[in-house]
């Protein structure tokens, strides 16, 4: 994902003059009471205690050290773990760490000071690279937290070879209440100036800029002319017109360097408030910088401009602390009335619960009523009591039985209204677009259309080349990575950044198109209508293609683009990902970022996501555009071939410089999910023996927590119970079981919450972008539904994306532009409207990645410690972690979306009266074609007057001739209407026609999954 600005609450910006410089230099220490030691047998001459580990390791000691058998292949570093507790922590504290260690194998190991409970927030955190040689480790920090439950923990995971890790003379110590050497007492106004979160908070442009050691160090390059042309530095600092800041920090250059220090406004005009030219060599020392604030402003940034030097050198950065101001009062969110509803609206025929936050122990009454203000229908509440997830005592309505449409409902309990809301059997319709109009406007490579979706979102291509770009036309690799350049344009900016990641992107696609396959096999898809040519706002309509296929096709393109090409090595796999070279402030729009953009190396996870899409893409756009359909289809094959024999090709967790990392050491999932794309597409025997060898095939694959981009196997297991294959009738039987398992799970699991989503409600279930996971648990839902038509499951569906739009803790719809109070500031560059009023907000349909437990960002961070799971979530540009948009979101959004726009007002299905019978009589000697005959047998109890029967082929399979019908074909859709002479069918009788049809291109020719009879599903 992406780095922000910080930001906190906007004030007016005054006009600024210049700040005068007080003090530079190094300063001297303050005096500090005698350190305070708490680590207990830190040599191990009393054994092992108090030390802890997890079940896999087994501590001795040997040779006056604690020593464990470390087991390789362990997925996260967290995965085997040893620590001592009762660590003390306090904000402003001084703390010394040291110890020896050493590994059996060279292996690296993480060592954390941390709070040993949710959130598990670090104070420190560092790598240590081990060797069989031994090492001391002394590190100096400062406490940013006030725990008594902290934890000193070694992660020693994630190595793929086993090792003895053994440890010996630790020390952490503190002293208390003291500031850092020259810092002055005030509130701390910069984030992460530790480091110790990584480069989390700060910003670089024109260097190479990651963590060392705990110092954040820029290789800077010379010859550049102005010292503004390159730097490293914090957004949205907050300044106080006459107060006094200290601007402080350790920092060197080596070889030596003149740097400049500034603190200016942090946008255009970038008026400057400071300025101190430092003259810095190899040797660190420590800096403090005082001036008087004569503004007012939110927006000021601390820059260190390090251009104008004739030679390279690097800069390194530590304990950098700007204090001085006030202390912002403690943030507490605006809940608004404590009936809390879906603020959209619900169905008439679904479910319609809301939430009520009372302590009262005895039911409440409860009234709905109607714009007017007439009560239309009333009841008791049902008492819950404390809710874990928000840390609430509640009560919850059930008003379903009401199914009158409606707009402006409320409802009143304990003295509160709830926001207005609408009953009605078109409240999704809208929505279907929208979400899937986020999608066009994140497109790269191509200008966006402000007569499609509105001028404030109009904008000029972006990455093409056209300076400041340096464009994804012609982008090299990573120093070392490779010796081609790749075309490398289109496809979908990932989220908040100007990112394009080939496994979020992926499982993006993949919903995209499995919406529309969808409505081949879903007796509510109405055939794909909601989905066809002119449907959407893309520049693409009107060409006779379904409109979601165009846009889908925009990412394709781009996945397609990064396979490395044959010859090269590891030819045929997936580059991982490709981005800027570093880290860009808030806002900047595509066309006008200026990083050199990087290919990253391949992975096998994006070679199998390239895999199971273009497999998608070989049969869903064979009918439309055959070409385009067998070039997917072709690398598919290619990327999987390359998978296979390239299985353990990671993505290294450490490249996130410029991007998120998108790191994976577990692609089994992947090659269950591209096995069976591939399978379902070509019907090939090699890909149903690898992907009924793999162990997601019989196991669950339906995580309580949903699946996401890590977790893909569902993606898989979903496609073989929903597209026609030739899977024996007994295995499609036990996969669409599995499918109603894990939907009766997550029935059972709503029930269990109060406020009604299909999550468990423990802080491990609140994670960053959870909100994409809720949804895709509603997936499943509605795919059970599909599977069985009943209701239980799709109004499960609906009543999960009530917490969506408004039924939580914080009474917030995630949606912009659907509910009374909907998120509209979310982290992207694109739309900074928070930061520049002259951009927009995200567009109507874009989700927001929702409540986050772990507070994974420093401005969350900040902002809601201590917060209870559902309250961890804040409408700032600057919470990424909690706030950002993404793609993978908004597919998960966009597909359940269109399913409950198919649902209409939910009113109980139509029995089936109708059972066809559908035989295919092989291909036509010398082939090319074969013949199928349908046979309707009316199962109701009165006459079918008149009949049009439709059906959907899997491929490119075309209508030909039918007989004793006439039959028409619109993409893989066949529509059979009756001749006068068998239009009439009475009950158990039948009527029947046959047809000639060419064969598929490439791949199986499987009996249609859904065959209707005037609109209603038949057996």
């Amino acid at each position: 994902m992406t780095r922000p600005r910080r930001q906190r609450r906007a004030v007016a910006l005054l006009a600024a003059t210049a700040l005068a410089v007080t003090g530079t230099g190094l300063t001297p220490g303050a005096a500090h009471a005698a350190p305070t030691e708490h680590i207990a047998n830190g040599t191990f001459d009393s054994g092992t205690a108090p030390w802890w580990a997890t079940d896999n390791l087994t501590p001795t000691v040997d040779d006056g050290r604690l020593c464990v058998q470390v087991p390789g292949g362990l997925a996260n570093p967290w995965d085997a773990s040893l620590g001592h507790n009762d660590i003390p922590l306090v904000d402003g504290a001084d703390y010394a760490l040291s110890l020896h260690a050493s590994a059996s194998a060279p292996a690296t190991v993480k060592a954390n000071v941390q709070l040993n409970e949710a959130p598990y927030s670090t104070v420190l955190a560092r790598d240590l690279a081990l060797a069989p040689a031994g090492q001391t480790f002394a590190y100096d920090f400062s406490g940013t937290l006030d725990s008594t439950n902290g934890t000193l923990t070694f992660q020693l995971g994630g190595n793929a070879q086993p090792y003895t890790f053994c440890l010996d003379d630790v020390s952490l110590s503190s002293e208390a209440g003291t500031d850092p050497p020259g810092d002055p007492a005030g509130p701390e106004q910069l984030a992460n100036g530790n480091f110790d979160n990584g480069s989390d908070g700060w910003f670089s442009y024109g260097t190479t800029t990651g963590v060392q050691d705990g110092r954040l160090c820029s290789v800077v390059p010379g010859g550049l002319a102005n010292p503004w042309d390159a730097g490293v530095g914090q957004n949205d600092v907050p300044l106080l017109a006459g107060s006094e800041y200290t601007l402080a920090f350790d920092a060197s250059a080596a070889p030596g360097a003149s740097v400049r220090a500034a603190v200016q406004l942090g946008a255009e005009p970038y008026t400057s408030f400071f300025v101190a030219d430092l003259a810095l060599t190899a040797t660190p020392q420590r800096i403090t910088l005082t001036f008087t604030a004569t503004v007012d402003t939110e927006f000021a940034q601390v820059v260190f401009q390090v251009g104008a030097n004739a030679a390279g050198y690097t800069l390194c950065l530590d304990n950098v602390s700007l204090r001085g101001g006030e202390e912002e009062p403690p943030y507490v969110p605006d809940t608004g009335p404590r009936v809390r509803v879906n603020q959209v609206g619900y169905l008439p025929g679904g479910p319609k619960n809301a939430t009520v936050v009372s302590t009262a122990t005895e039911p409440l009454p409860w009234q709905l009523k109607s714009a007017a203000g007439t009560v239309v229908t009333q009841g008791l509440a049902t008492v819950r009591g404390l809710d874990p997830a928000s840390g609430q005592r509640v009560q919850t309505i059930d008003f379903s039985a009401y199914r009158t449409a409606g707009t402006g409902y409320t409802l009143t309990a304990d003295g509160e209204t709830s926001h207005p809301f609408d009953i009605s059997g078109d409240l999704y319709r809208q929505l279907r677009s929208d979400s899937l109009q986020f999608f066009y406007v994140q497109r790269s490579g191509i200008a966006i259309d402000g007569d499609l979706v509105g001028d404030e979102y109009a904008r000029p291509a972006g990455h093409l080349g056209v300076a400041p770009n340096r464009g994804d036309t012609d982008v090299p690799c990573q120093p070392g990575v490779c010796d081609y350049r790749l075309d490398a344009r289109g496809g979908w900016y990932d989220a908040g950044d100007h990112g394009k990641y080939v496994v979020n992107g992926g499982i993006a696609t993949y919903q995209l198109l499995n919406a529309f396959e969808r409505t081949k096999t879903a007796p509510t898809g109405g055939a794909g209508a909601g989905l066809a040519d002119n449907t959407l706002r893309v520049p693409e309509r009107d060409n006779g293609v379904p409109d979601i296929l165009d846009e889908a096709r925009w990412e394709l393109e781009f996945l397609l683009r990064m396979q490395v090409p044959a010859g090269k090595p590891k030819a045929g796999m997936v580059h991982h990902k490709m981005h800027d070279q570093n880290w860009t402030g808030l806002p900047l729009a595509p066309e006008a970022d200026p990083q050199p953009r990087e290919l990253h190396p391949p992975s096998t996870a994006a070679t199998l996501n390239l895999a199971a899409t273009a497999a998608q893409c070989a049969r869903l756009y064979a009918t439309y555009d055959a070409p385009f359909a067998a070039r997917c289809g072709s690398a598919a094959r290619t990327a999987y071939a390359a998978a296979k024999a390239n299985p353990a090709v990671y993505a290294s967790p450490t490249d996130g410089n410029g991007g998120g990392t998108y790191s994976d050491n577990d692609v089994s999932d992947e090659f269950y999910w591209a096995a069976a794309e591939l399978y379902l597409s070509t019907g090939g025997a090699n890909y149903l023996a690898d992907l009924t060898a793999s162990p997601h095939h019989t196991g669950n694959v339906f995580d309580a927590n949903g699946f996401g981009w890590g977790g893909t196997a569902a993606l898989g297991r979903l496609d073989l119970a929903t597209v026609p294959s030739g899977l024996a009738p007994q295995e499609r039987d036990r996969i669409r079981a599995s499918v109603r398992t894990a939907a009766d799970g997550y029935l059972t699991t709503l029930a269990g919450q109060a406020y009604g989503l299909p999550m468990p409600g423990g802080a491990g279930s609140y994670f960053w972008g959870g909100n994409g996971n809720i949804i895709n648990n509603a997936v499943v839902l509605a795919t059970a539904y599909d599977l069985t038509r009943d209701v239980r499951y799709r109004d499960g569906a609906v009543q999960g994306m009530d917490y969506i739009f408004g039924r939580n803790a914080l009474n917030q719809s995630y949606v912009t532009g659907w509910g009374e109070q909907a998120s509209r500031n979310q982290h992207s560059r694109i739309f900074g409207n928070q930061y520049n009023p002259a951009l927009p907000n995200p567009p109507a349909g874009s989700i927001a990645g929702g409540a986050n437990a772990s507070l994974d960002d420093p401005f969350a961070a900040d902002l809601l410690a201590g917060c209870a799971p559902m309250f961890c979530y804040v409408d700032d540009i600057a919470s990424y972690a909690t706030n950002e948009v993404a793609i993978n979101w908004n597919s998960a959004l966009a597909w359940i979306a269109s399913f409950l726009a198919d649902q209409g007002a939910a009113a109980v299905p139509p029995a089936a009266n109708c059972r066809v019978s559908y035989v295919n009589y092989g291909a036509w000697q010398g082939g090319g074609g074969f013949t199928a005959q349908v046979t309707i047998t009316n199962t109701g109890s009165t006459p079918i007057d008149g009949w049009t029967a439709s059906f959907a082929f899997t491929g490119d399979q075309r209508l030909r001739e039918a007989w004793m019908t006439r039959a028409t074909q619109s993409g893989a859709t066949i529509t059979a209407r009756n001749e006068t002479y068998n239009a009439r069918i009475s009950p158990g009788g039948t009527a029947t026609f046959g047809l000639n049809a060419t064969t598929p291109t490439s791949g199986p020719n499987p009996t249609p999954g859904l065959f209707t009879v005037n609109g209603v599903a038949c057996t």
